[in-house]
């Protein structure tokens, strides 16, 4: 279930490093997809261990557990993540597989009664809060910069050509921090749990990310890539930046927080500069109704299920 839950993150996430490239016409979505390949891979194995550990051990500790609860806890965690994160690729929307997996392992820890650090669990909430709206501050401060700028600094005939190279540049930037943010969620119970080494872990959901990326990963680039707003070379390279940046700092300090809502930010943010009309707000609701229910949902189906798995080992033995 952890290389399923790293399957749907590739499937889902793969949109949030490159889907700007290919909606501003940058790239192809075959380029893109083999770029956003390699350097997730690379930012999963490099630093994907300071998230790891929050959510193995962090939210439930789950190294404290009986051995036998902290499987059926993994498991099901795993599995709750993994069909809602599905179920929204199937439709396009991209959610947040940190708020997926975050929600099931705090769902399954109070079916069991165990400790869940709520104190944590608020952190991490005021940090999702913050991720899609500092990304869209970052997102509208670099676009006013760079459109200045840019167009003052480069001959027209070596700018199309230079601002490819930036979105290439910063969008590989942003597969790398969501690498790093993200392989946690599918492996972070696995390493809990103690049912293999971090490293190992890692290794194992770097390359389910990877198939995830290569099967699906073009369903929600297109939603990224130009149903929120139309997207201009220089607007790509704006809010891939933002992006990569606001996610790269929440890693380092071991938080799980959301390359989508980042990526969807700081496209809100590029797109306001040129005003509110040219985005696309049906959309945008709709993306925003999916992640507020994703913890929520994901929480659910992990208490849910994992009450039924107790009730029927309990009957059974």
């Amino acid at each position: 279930m952890g290389i399923g839950v790293g399957w749907s993150i590739g499937a889902n996430d793969a949109a949030n490093s490159l889907g700007t490239a290919v909606g501003s016409r940058v790239l192809t979505l075959r380029q893109a997809i083999i770029l956003i390949t390699v350097f997730g891979f690379l930012g999963a194995f490099l630093q994907g261990s300071y998230v790891t550990k929050t959510i193995g051990k962090g939210i439930v500790p789950m190294d404290e557990l009986n051995k036998d609860l902290s499987l059926y806890l993994a498991l099901v965690a795993s599995f709750a993540a993994c069909a809602w994160v599905v179920l929204a690729t199937y439709w396009k929307m991209p959610i947040s597989t940190s708020h997926s997996i975050v929600g099931a392992v705090a769902g399954a820890g109070i079916a069991i009664n165990a400790t869940v650090k709520w104190k944590l669990l608020l952190d991490i909430f005021i940090c999702w809060i913050f991720t899609p709206v500092g990304a869209a501050v970052l997102g509208y401060i670099f676009y006013r910069i760079f459109k200045n700028i840019l167009y003052r600094i480069i001959p027209r005939r070596y700018l199309r050509m230079t601002l490819a190279i930036l979105i290439i540049a910063s969008g590989c930037y942003v597969a790398y921090s969501w690498g790093a943010n993200d392989v946690a969620n599918s492996v972070g119970v696995v390493v809990g749990a103690g049912i293999l080494t971090p490293r190992t872990s890692i290794i194992l959901g770097g390359l389910a990310i990877v198939l995830g990326i290569m099967t699906w990963g073009y369903k929600v680039i297109e939603t990224i890539g130009s149903e929120i707003t139309n997207l201009l070379p220089i607007m790509a390279f704006s809010a891939q930046l933002a992006s990569a940046i606001n996610v790269h700092i929440y890693t380092v300090f071991g938080i799980p927080v959301s390359t989508s809502h980042s990526i969807v930010g700081a496209i809100f943010g590029v797109g306001l500069v040129r005003g509110v009309r040219v985005l696309n707000l049906r959309i945008m609701r709709e993306i925003i109704i999916c992640w507020l229910a994703t913890p929520f949902v994901s929480g659910i189906i992990s208490f849910l299920v994992l009450k039924g798995i107790l009730v029927f080992v309990k009957i059974g033995g």
